[in-house]
């Protein structure tokens, strides 16, 4: 029984040495004779590690939190001072108040997040009386009140807000 056992535990040995990868071994060779400038081969490019682009790097949240203000355009008065506050943890507050109208300005809170490939901010209040909000991303500085299917408004009107404080 021990020689079956050792027999077995040899094959296994050698199976598992034979199955194993061989390492490259250097050698030393000879100095290769030198080649006339003409007749030499062509340098070759290594392959290095692709250049990074921007939608590569994934959008910094807490770097882009900050406030934008700005007045967005009213039907019915004047303007709407506009106050979007998004915080580095994901949740916003955006502060609407109404020129030449006399109604109390209240709050509307939620989360925000990037969509659409980094360009597009969406405010997900916590009251859904309220519609989402979306936002493009124009600059580090600046965003631009969208329709609610994420388009433009096409209108001669601001709709940009402005990084602020």
């Amino acid at each position: 029984m021990n020689q079956k056992l050792l027999a077995i535990a040899c094959i296994s040995l050698f199976a598992v040495v034979a199955c194993k990868k061989p390492e490259p071994v250097e050698t030393a060779s000879a100095p290769e004779p030198a080649v006339p400038a003409e007749q030499a081969p062509a340098p070759v490019a290594l392959e290095s590690e692709p250049a990074r682009s921007a939608a590569d790097v994934p959008f910094d949240v807490k770097g882009f939190a900050g406030q934008f203000v700005g007045m967005l355009p009213c039907a019915d008065c004047p303007g709407i001072d506009t106050r979007v506050t998004l915080n580095a943890d994901g949740t916003f507050t955006l502060l609407e108040t109404y020129q030449d109208r006399k109604v109390k300005t209240t709050p509307v809170d939620g989360t925000w997040s990037v969509e659409a490939d980094d360009k597009h901010i969406r405010l997900d209040p916590n009251s859904k009386a309220e519609d989402d909000r979306l936002y493009e991303i124009l600059s580090n500085d600046e965003i631009r009140l969208l329709d609610q299917e994420g388009k433009h408004i096409e209108s001669d009107l601001p709709y940009n807000l402005k990084r602020g404080t």
